[in-house]
């Protein structure tokens, strides 16, 4: 119960710190690779997977997503999101849930 009431708290501060549901845009652009690791794509909520790309600091990954890297395309297909709502996606993704 616990850790569901601190999921749901960190769920919220993002919706209200970057003015977007995280979660639902993580659902409409970045689940299709990220949920089962496709393509060597890091697969969300495995912090295991996630760790050495945060070693890199969100600059670099966000320049990751804007650019493309590997297999994912050039904003992943999140076109219309900004650098903030990159951020708070990979910070979304890469925690544990």
């Amino acid at each position: 119960m616990k850790k569901a009431l601190l999921v749901a708290l960190t769920l919220g501060a993002s919706v209200a710190a970057y003015g977007f549901d995280a979660p639902g845009k993580y659902s409409q652009t970045c689940a299709m690779c990220h949920g089962t690791g496709v393509a060597g794509a890091p697969k969300a909520f495995n912090e295991a997977d996630w760790a050495p790309r945060l070693k890199q600091g969100m600059p670099a990954l966000v320049n990751s997503v804007t650019n493309g890297k590997n297999a994912m395309p050039p904003k992943g297909l999140c076109n219309d999101c900004t650098p903030e709502q990159y951020t708070a996606l990979i910070q979304y993704m890469s925690k544990a849930k």
